[in-house]
């Protein structure tokens, strides 16, 4: 099988390892069929998409709602590299799967209005698929309604009219789209278990997602409801498009 590539941008280690555990856990992929590549690190390569199978994105701490000034140099190149990407992805209709940083990327590359009207704090939400949603063959078993981990400062307020909504939550209106057939994004993490979450909690707990005295308040939150069902999604992006 051509290999299907992980594009990361976390620069902590403990995280970034962990996310592509997750990601090999989740899809059944080895190592030498999921391929991962930290953008943070250096630059993108220039792939064959030719010689791939399909592209993840995981989540990462850039915002794409950030003021230019504020945007770090590296965070300004993946920016550049993804939009590049995405005309390919977009062009050819390519099997694309961006989590949370990744409904950004292609959210920009669309038009779509990102701004900070529906952030979500860290914690598990009820997921509900829109109609579009529930026929998809990317969502095949999952139920209408499942939870999520979410965790995040922007969002989605408009979508342009090349998305097909996918799913929503009653706090953030825009939870997955796809362009064309095979494009798609979701700002929840398919990755993610209780443990995965637990470690970006540790880990991000500086970065603004909560105060520095709700550390307690938020693991509590991502173990309130139990989450399995996003995961279903990532063997199934496997399955559909792995050749």
């Amino acid at each position: 099988m051509k290999p299907f590539v992980l594009l990361a941008t976390r620069a902590e280690d403990v995280p970034a390892d962990e996310e592509y555990a997750l990601f090999l856990r989740y899809t059944g992929l080895d190592e030498r069929h999921l391929v991962r590549v930290r953008l943070e690190a250096g630059p993108m390569p220039d792939f064959d998409l030719d010689g791939l199978s399909g592209i993840f994105v995981g989540g990462g701490p850039f915002n794409a709602s950030d003021p230019d000034d504020k945007k770090s140099d590296v965070q300004h190149r993946v920016e550049a590299e993804f939009q590049t990407l995405l005309d390919r992805v977009v062009d050819r209709d390519f099997p694309f799967l961006g989590a949370c940083y990744g409904i950004g990327t292609l959210g920009v590359h669309q038009g779509a209005v990102i701004d900070r009207t529906y952030p979500e704090p860290i914690s598990v939400v009820p997921v509900t698929l829109t109609e579009a949603g529930a026929s998809d063959p990317l969502l095949d078993g999952l139920p209408r309604e499942f939870g999520a981990f979410v965790g995040h400062k922007e969002a989605i307020s408009t979508l342009p009219a090349s998305a097909t909504l996918l799913a929503s939550s009653p706090s953030c209106p825009v939870q997955m789209f796809k362009v064309r057939e095979n494009v798609y994004a979701t700002q929840f993490h398919p990755e993610l278990d209780v443990d995965g979450i637990t470690t970006r909690i540790h880990a991000y707990a500086g970065y603004g997602y909560f105060e520095s005295d709700e550390l307690d308040l938020t693991l509590a939150a991502v173990r309130r409801a139990a989450v399995s069902h996003p995961s279903i999604m990532l063997r199934r992006f496997v399955e559909l498009y792995g050749r």
